[in-house]
């Protein structure tokens, strides 16, 4: 029995090679509807960060084999481009590539202690949880805390807090 594969799966095949022949690491792919508007959002990145050269080095071969497979019935508007600062970690390599980092967490709903959003060190994942320590002024690990995955709302990467 052949399972069907989605459309963020048949393009994120699509991309892989793209993105390995041109040295870059592919972030994500999002199919997503905005207003009347669909999105295909593919998101590179590489040592360094991606500009604009990196986008349209990344676009032309990608709409060339997307206009090849057509693997998109309905029309829709393709965005390449970088995960950008803050970025979502949402799939088991994000996680892992980010290990030693410091994140922001968001759950869901209150904890125990009414906090909902929590800036921590991460220190490792597995498929359900990432396991962290909460951070000193200093940014020094001084306690281990876990979430589940199912409780948050979203898990990024704070390398935008000074931006604020």
């Amino acid at each position: 029995m052949e399972v069907k594969k989605t459309t963020v799966e048949k393009v994120r095949e699509l991309a892989q090679p793209i993105a390995d022949e041109l040295g870059f690491f592919l972030w994500d792919v999002r199919f997503e509807k905005e207003g009347a508007t669909w999105y295909l959002r593919v998101l590179i990145d590489k040592d360094g960060g991606i500009d604009m050269d990196d986008c349209e080095a990344f676009t032309r071969p990608m709409n060339k084999v997307l206009d090849e497979a057509d693997p998109i019935a309905q029309s829709y508007v393709l965005e390449c481009g970088s995960p950008g600062l803050g970025r979502e970690l949402r799939r088991p390599e994000h996680f892992e590539v980010c290990i030693g980092d410091v994140i922001r967490v968001r759950l869901i709903r209150p904890d125990e202690n009414g906090e909902k959003e929590f800036v921590v060190g991460l220190v490792g994942y597995d498929k359900d949880k990432i396991l962290c320590q909460k951070l000193d002024e200093d940014m020094n690990g001084v306690e281990n805390v876990e979430f589940k995955l199912e409780d948050c709302a979203y898990v990024k990467l704070n390398d935008d807090a000074d931006l604020f």
